[in-house]
């Protein structure tokens, strides 16, 4: 009889032990969203390094922030169709398809080169000071006329192919920390080329907010990895030897970057 009281108390111990780790250890987290990154170079991960073979020019990386997001949070499913070098216009024509009624979770960066990113730090490099700050005050007058009704026609296409999906918009990096010695384009280029890039940031939060979505800003957590900083440098340099990373986030620029930022507003 006490014999079987105590194989009754073992049983019972053992269930009781087993209920409790089961509660004890951590959940999986079950990977419900369906996630789909569109965008420019700086979506695709230019200047990150490790480029997938499947996306040949558009350059998407393995350490570009959707990828990492995909690495770490393992979504029920992740594509990236953003492309180096990709317009609004693009984005349309070409990734927007991408997008289902299925979808979850998009992001999108995309802006800068409707305003002629690579062209405006071509001519302030190559051609000095009075025409840097021309073409950079033409972009701006051009983001100001042009860019909220290009990005509307983004936003409104992943509305209307992902109507129940989340989207974080993320915005661009300010390239300078001003106020430091540093050789190159003149402080003034410099100052200029900030501005432009601040205004693109702003032109785009207003843009997304009135879309009703989320704004990813970037431009707080790179301050100190700028270029003309003395911290860790988190975006290229100009690069004579490799022109297309140029002003483009490092790996570090993604990871320590744009990532953790993405990561915080996309949940």
């Amino acid at each position: 009889m006490r014999r079987s009281r105590l194989a009754t108390l073992a049983l019972t111990l053992a269930s009781s032990l087993g209920v409790t780790l089961a509660l004890g250890a951590p959940a999986q987290a079950a990977p419900a969203d369906r996630y789909v990154a569109l965008g420019d170079s700086y979506a695709s991960g230019v200047g990150a390094d490790s480029y997938t073979s499947e996306s040949g020019s558009c350059l998407r990386s393995t350490n570009a922030y959707p990828a990492l997001y995909n690495t770490n949070i393992r979504p029920a499913s992740y594509r990236s169709v953003a492309c180096s070098g990709a317009t609004t216009t693009d984005v349309i024509n070409s990734q927007l398809s991408a997008l289902s009624s299925t979808t979850t979770l998009v992001s999108v960066t995309v802006g800068g080169n409707d305003v002629g990113f690579a062209n405006i730090m071509t001519t302030c490099v190559l051609q000095g000071e009075s025409q840097c700050v021309a073409a950079v005050q033409a972009a701006e007058d051009k983001a100001r006329t042009e860019l909220p009704g290009k990005l509307a026609n983004v936003y409104n296409g992943i509305k209307s192919r992902a109507p129940s999906a989340r989207v974080v918009v993320v915005g661009y990096p300010v390239f300078y920390q001003l106020g430091t010695i540093c050789v190159g384009l003149s402080a003034t280029s410099r100052a200029k080329i900030n501005e432009g890039i601040n205004l693109l940031d702003d032109i785009t939060r207003t843009a997304a907010t009135s879309a009703g979505f989320k704004f990813a800003d970037v431009r707080s957590i790179f301050v100190g990895h700028q270029l003309c900083s003395y911290g860790e440098k988190w975006l290229h340099a100009l690069n004579y030897l490799n022109l297309t990373i140029s002003y483009h986030p490092t790996a570090a620029g993604q990871s320590g970057g744009y990532y953790p930022v993405f990561r915080s507003v996309a949940g």
